[in-house]
């Protein structure tokens, strides 16, 4: 069997910053003012990680903001340097980490083209060769003529992203870059990236989009807090990064750790899962009769989560305490694309599943489960506790815009939802 080559070998990495309290310590630190006395804390951003991408593979990297991915892409690219360990990469990169990060807002597109590909280090004829691929891709007409400061944001990463990706790399390192510009440009960038694992180019790509991650990688590294947890098939990392989410794993032993600062660390991710999702400035109105004390959303194993696979099964639950004595309340919930369209959602009256009335002081656990048909992407659930007094209809309690909803998926149909459709197809002789 033949050896698989190494691209990229990352053995015992670790990046340290120090943190001063005020800019005034880092001064006396610097001019050894301080004598032996430390007036900073060490942050390990990254703390001994290991890591081994293969020629020709696609790997993702996830975890949680500060979980050290962006960190360890600059590593690799050479950006920043590690404080201890070894990088060996084999291979010309294209680092698609802070787009138009080299470029000169003075500067129209063509100049900004040829600056940024002089920096990567093709000459003028290369660079030439491969103008027309830029502009094509880029596809913002006659402004690639014009300054770069009177470009939108959106023309401005369109031209960015083009002269990053048509330099032809041997390895590709992407940060969250395939998001950029509107839908069109998004497939135009995705359908690149495809041409990029047909062609056997080596792929390391960090997003927080799942569905990405679960599509176009072949293995999958998870990061949390600065320590690899794991690695392994897609599917499996980031059901692992769902646990982390919510709090339930264990944080790994690492030679500068202490039993006092896990527990810390711990508690600190548990606290964060507690209220995981959920917007901090969502709006809420009603007139408290009733109130929802906690809203959250679990898998088919019934885990705490964000994050839910298309087509398997989920829950979402809502408790509530009553202060009052109330008739009949109605429990409901409604789901919207982050462009505030209303897709779907439902309430216990239209179920038919609880037409009583409650006592003050009773607490409620509401759960809705059904399987998960929309798209992937982004949503946002609403939560209601309404009902009736006599023929008055009363809110007690709304939250809108509550709770965040990641669908993950390998497929997607037209429009919001999946139909499920079973295809078949039967060839008819003549």
């Amino acid at each position: 069997m033949e050896e698989r080559q190494v691209a990229i070998r990352v053995k015992d990495v670790k990046k340290v910053y120090k943190l001063y309290d005020k800019p005034s310590d880092r001064l006396k630190e610097a001019l050894g003012l301080c004598g032996k006395q430390k007036k900073h804390k060490e942050h390990y951003a990254l703390n001994g990680v290991d890591l081994t991408v293969y020629q020709g593979e696609s790997v993702g990297i996830i975890g949680t903001n500060g979980s050290g991915k962006s960190t360890i892409l600059k590593i690799i690219t050479g950006v920043v340097n590690p404080t201890a360990g070894e990088v060996e990469v084999n291979g010309r990169i294209s680092a698609l980490l802070e787009l138009g990060a080299g470029f000169n807002m003075e500067y129209n597109g063509i100049e900004n083209i040829y600056l940024n590909g002089t920096m990567i280090g093709f000459s003028k004829q290369e660079i030439d060769e491969k103008l027309q691929d830029i502009l094509d891709f880029a596809d913002i007409g006659d402004y690639v003529y014009q300054p770069c400061k009177t470009y939108s944001s959106g023309m401005f990463v369109r031209l960015a992203f083009a002269v990053a990706i048509n330099i032809e790399p041997e390895i590709l390192i992407v940060d969250e870059a395939l998001s950029v510009g509107d839908v069109f440009f998004q497939a135009k960038c995705y359908h690149k990236f495809e041409e990029f694992k047909e062609q056997g180019k080596t792929i390391v790509f960090v997003s927080h989009d799942l569905s990405s991650i679960s599509k176009y990688c072949d293995r999958v590294i998870l990061l949390n807090q600065g320590n690899k947890l794991g690695e392994g098939e897609p599917k499996e990392m980031i059901d692992a990064y769902k646990r982390v989410l919510v709090g339930q794993y264990e944080v790994p032993e690492t030679e500068e750790s202490n039993p006092a600062e896990e527990e810390q660390t711990q508690e600190a991710v548990e606290d964060t899962a507690a209220n995981q999702g959920v917007n901090p400035n969502l709006l809420e109105y009603g007139n408290k009769k009733a109130e929802i004390t906690e809203i959250y959303m679990c898998d088919e194993k019934g885990l705490r989560t964000t994050a839910v696979m298309k087509g398997s099964k989920f829950t979402i639950h809502m408790k509530v305490r009553f202060e009052v004595d109330l008739p009949s309340p109605i429990f409901a919930f409604t789901i919207k694309n982050i462009k505030g369209v209303e897709i779907t959602g439902t309430n216990s009256m239209v179920e038919k599943a609880f037409l009583e009335s409650v006592k003050a002081g009773e607490e409620m656990d509401i759960s809705f489960t059904q399987k998960m048909d929309l798209q992937s992407g982004e949503y946002l659930v609403s939560f209601g506790l309404t009902g009736y007094e006599g023929d008055e209809f009363t809110v007690y309690h709304r939250l809108y815009d509550a709770l965040n909803i990641t669908v993950i998926s390998d497929k997607d149909t037209v429009g919001y939802f999946d139909m499920n459709s079973k295809v078949e197809i039967v060839k008819v002789s003549k």
